[in-house]
């Protein structure tokens, strides 16, 4: 099989095919610095890490481009609220950021652009569009894009002009030409940050920040862009306007959006103040579950946030670290017996690609992994799997996991022995404890280990140790 991505722009299946053979040019529009990223940013965030994470698997070679919203009213108004420099106050929801998505085993894109810092090329930008009279400045400083120019504005939404309008969400502004018109360029209010240009001193309106860092950074035309459905319409649709104005070219060849997070029916937003912050969370679940409980889902559609919802997914991801952990004493202490498995392997590898490559299906790539699980169990249990076979299985599963994520890393999941004799240690000491009659400080052994994630079991080679 080959690679079929969602394109949104199109709204159909499509083989990806890349404009420059082996190389992917891949955009994500980024965070607005002014706070902590919540849940929602981070499904965002974990959906195209593992986008960029299996295409780099299969061979191709990414420049992965997120950027940096440091520069937007809302910094400005938080800013002000705790008089710092706005400025200031994005790098450090920046290096937050970067904990948080640390935490979330979110690998870094290879750059982070800024709008502070892209200023030449955001008014470069706006320049060009001025003299090829898409947009035009106002007197106070500003420069609005002329929106009726456009003859398929509202292509990527499927919307219509007059539909636009007719919703409300139309901002109303005496400066403009028309009542659809969208700033590129704000001219500067009293207090507020702003750059020289030569439409006087102000700063970026929102979307023009993106076309011009795409244009930077990845050229005119892009394989892939990316971001939230709550993208679509108004920002990627002007993204689309204000690069064609200039290239006369497609800005991006395929759209691809994640699907928003839900609370009661609504999308996880801070505007609407119930958002739940990814440090607040990863205090209560680890990095791995979080993506686990992204990833056990198609990417395109709407998610319920819970917090049943990630024990649940906790209590899943357990099985597999289970039958990981297992599988690698298995490969230690196994029968040496004539079996390589390789049908196994196979099956179930064809399997899981086959599941990555129909639009990034990591549910059914998951459940893959959950049923090569449940096989290897049965096998150990009847030891009819041979030490070198289960090697072989924990590097196919160590291969899953680079595209996923979803298991800690190789060297936190192996155990080299010291924790297996210390539990041995437990065990002995707990029969000898029952031996003397002193139940109370055996169970006290059993119930400490049982807070901890630990259960024993009676086997038929006697007690056993277990994650729960």
């Amino acid at each position: 099989m080959s690679l079929t991505v969602y394109n949104n722009l199109t709204r159909r299946k499509e083989e990806f095919v890349p404009i420059e053979h082996g190389k992917v040019r891949l955009y994500v529009c980024g965070v607005t610095v002014y706070d902590d990223i919540h849940m929602g940013h981070a499904r965002s965030m974990v959906v195209f890490d593992t986008l960029a994470r299996y295409l780099r698997h299969i061979g191709y070679e990414v420049t992965h481009v997120t950027n940096f919203t440091d520069v937007d009213d809302k910094i400005i108004n938080r800013a002000n609220e705790e008089g710092v420099d706005p400025l200031a106050l994005s790098a450090r929801y920046i290096e937050r950021y970067f904990e948080d998505a640390d935490r979330l085993g979110v690998r870094r894109a290879d750059l982070y652009p800024k709008a502070s810092e892209s200023m030449d090329a955001i008014i470069g930008m706006i320049g060009e569009i001025v003299a090829n009279g898409s947009a035009y400045p106002t007197e106070d400083g500003s420069v609005y894009f002329e929106v009726r120019k456009v003859k398929e504005y509202g292509r990527l939404s499927n919307r219509r002009l007059d539909e636009m309008e007719s919703s409300g969400r139309v901002a109303l502004d005496e400066q403009k030409r028309d009542p659809m018109d969208f700033a590129v360029w704000k001219g500067a209010k009293p207090g507020e940050c702003s750059w020289d240009s030569p439409w006087g001193k102000g700063r970026p309106g929102w979307h023009i920040e993106c076309s011009a860092m795409i244009r930077r950074h990845l050229g005119d035309k892009i394989d892939i862009h990316g971001g939230g459905s709550d993208l679509v319409f108004p920002h990627h649709e002007n993204e689309i306007i204000q690069t064609e104005a200039v290239t006369h070219d497609a800005l991006a060849n395929y759209w691809m959006h994640n699907g928003m997070l839900q609370v009661k029916d609504e999308k996880m937003s801070k505007s609407m103040k119930n958002f739940f912050r990814v440090r607040d969370v990863l205090e209560r679940f680890d990095g791995c579950t979080i993506r686990f409980y992204f990833l056990n889902t198609g990417y395109g559609g709407p998610l319920t946030y819970g917090e049943e919802m990630l024990a649940e997914a906790r209590s899943a991801l357990r099985r597999l670290r289970n039958n990981y952990a297992e599988l690698s004493d298995y490969s230690r202490n196994g029968p040496d017996i004539d079996d390589d498995r390789c049908d196994v392997l196979e099956e179930s590898r064809h399997r899981f690609f086959g599941a990555m490559d129909d639009d990034l299906n990591t549910g059914a790539a998951i459940e893959e992994m959950f049923r090569l699980a449940h096989s290897t169990n049965k096998m150990m249990a009847e030891r009819s799997l041979s030490k070198g076979a289960a090697g072989k299985i924990i590097r196919l599963i160590d291969e899953f996991n680079t595209v996923l994520g979803i298991l800690p890393e190789e060297e936190d999941m192996r155990d080299d022995g010291t924790t297996d004799a210390v539990m041995g240690v437990l065990i002995e000491l707990r029969k000898e404890l029952r031996a003397r009659k002193q139940y109370d400080l055996a169970d006290m052994i059993r119930n400490r280990l049982g807070e901890a994630g630990i259960t024993l079991e009676d086997t038929a080679d006697g007690m056993k140790w277990k994650k729960i």
